[in-house]
């Protein structure tokens, strides 16, 4: 139990900080930023398409695993120059991506505020309010897109700092709780053995 509580921490507060990161990168350069990641995802899916054909036509076998890696090479790496050469359209749904992935942030949340709540941890409603304010600012982005992409880049970017505070906060105030009663429950079966 206390080596899975200690690995799951841990790859919060990783995920957290990549998220602070991230989120300083948006809010010092958004521009840069968001034309960076566009020509990246079109070259890795063209290179991926391109992969895909190379296996086709070097095993031409005729199976099915062989005509799928055909059509799917296409199909990427079309997707691919479509997103190097129209990099606007896809900036346009990035916001509603990005607010999708924060309302799955808040609902994970909004989980740890339960269980912060029925292992009686005084301060439980504070991760209920961060996971409420974190759903909150998902459905924003996916509902209401702001036209200025570089406003919503920035946001983003403020809102992944803040994403990746409250999850270190959160989740250590959980690994706290929880290593409490896990040393109160060891004390009681000492007791009990000591009874015994």
């Amino acid at each position: 139990m206390g080596k899975l509580l200690k690995k799951l921490k841990t790859n919060i507060v990783i995920s957290a900080v990549l998220c602070i990161v991230l989120g300083v990168i948006l809010v010092i350069w958004p521009d840069m930023s968001m034309q960076v990641a566009c020509a990246t995802i079109g070259v890795v899916l063209l290179v991926g398409g391109i992969v895909r054909l190379v296996e086709y036509f070097v095993a031409r076998d005729g199976s099915l695993y062989t005509q799928m890696n055909l059509i799917m090479g296409i199909v990427i790496a079309v997707v691919g120059v479509w997103i190097i050469l129209k990099p606007g359209k896809v900036l346009a749904i990035i916001p509603i991506i990005v607010g999708i992935v924060i309302v799955l942030h808040g609902l994970n949340n909004l989980q740890q505020a339960v269980v912060l709540c029925k292992d009686k941890y005084d301060k439980w409603w504070v991760a209920l309010v961060l996971g409420l304010f974190t759903v909150g600012f998902g459905i924003l982005l996916i509902c209401r897109p702001f036209e200025a992409l570089d406003t919503v880049v920035m946001l983003i970017g403020i809102f992944l700092i803040y994403d990746g505070i409250s999850d270190i906060w959160i989740v250590s105030r959980v690994y706290q709780t929880a290593k409490a009663l896990q040393q109160e429950a060891e004390a009681l079966d000492v007791e009990a053995e000591e009874i015994e």
